[in-house]
């Protein structure tokens, strides 16, 4: 813990002094973040993907890719897609989460199990499976056909987020909220849903991004429309181009703005102290 929260290596410990550590945490990260460095440098090089290194920055391949309908075309699909992804596996996760936590049932163990299957099912079977259902049910496939795709797969996400915050939900504001004479509905609209608000709007972020990213099931279930991970997946096949890398490099920025954004969220909720703590937890455990 001393180690940790001073960051003055304790006597005590066994951790040795030489440099080979930070040796290797300096190759893990360059292993995680050089191929983005170099996606976000050659998105401005003037000759393309090739030359090396990157000469001649430019910002031509932003303005060709702003002028690329196609790539637009995508990218409102993917936002619609998702956002109604959002919608579909809030709507059926939330209360399959309060399920779990409040309810007692037979075949509950059971049925936690089925409801996170879809988090390990790869995504090629739940597509190949919505596909055959879709066919037998006669649905032409369109975008209609995505958005329950993703909407099906990711509901698993937002019961794990929300039963995860119902698990810390302190139930003395909502037994107090009864014993004043609200009823249950009341007490969950009043007390519940507002102390759920931080993961529901973490379920919400990440079920967004998974959807955006998502390709697997996409493929499947893809009518006329292209969403943006299939569009970026066919121009890859005649080629990398820097419109390509320009388009990656926003995706990179809007999600780190999603993470700036949930972080300070979480600080406004917690305060520092606490997500300090949350985050130092693992490694207090490891130290131990």
């Amino acid at each position: 813990m001393e180690l940790f929260v001073t960051g003055q290596p304790s006597s005590e410990t066994n951790i040795p002094r030489s440099g080979w550590l930070q040796v290797h945490a300096a190759a893990v990260f360059a292993f995680l973040y050089l191929p983005i460095a170099v996606l976000i440098l050659y998105s401005f090089n003037g000759q393309g993907v090739g030359g090396f290194p990157p000469h001649h920055l430019t910002l031509d391949w932003y303005r060709i890719l702003f002028a690329d309908s196609a790539i637009w075309d995508s990218v409102l699909n993917s936002l619609q897609v998702a956002i109604a992804a959002i919608a579909i596996s809030l709507t059926f996760g939330i209360p399959a989460a309060l399920a779990l936590d409040r309810a007692q049932f037979p075949g509950k163990a059971l049925f936690r199990r089925l409801v996170l299957l879809p988090l390990i099912l790869p995504g090629i079977i739940t597509g190949l499976s919505l596909l055959m259902l879709f066919n037998v049910a006669g649905a032409k496939l369109s975008l209609m056909t995505i958005i329950l795709g993703h909407g099906t797969a990711l509901i698993s996400v937002a019961t794990t987020e929300v039963f995860a915050g119902l698990q810390k939900l302190d139930r003395a504001q909502e037994e107090a909220s009864l014993d004043l004479g609200a009823n249950y509905w009341q007490t969950f609209w009043r007390i519940t849903v507002p102390n759920l608000k931080l993961p529901i709007i973490g379920a919400a972020l990440l079920i967004f991004t998974l959807s955006m990213d998502e390709i697997a099931v996409s493929f499947f279930l893809i009518g006329r429309d292209n969403t943006l991970p299939l569009e970026i997946w066919g121009r890859l096949r005649r080629g990398i181009t820097p419109e390509i890398n320009a388009i990656s490099t926003i995706i990179f920025v809007f999600s780190l703005l999603t993470i700036v954004v949930w972080y300070r969220l979480r600080i406004r909720s917690e305060g520092p102290a606490e997500v300090g703590m949350e985050l130092l937890e693992p490694a207090e455990v490891k130290a131990k």
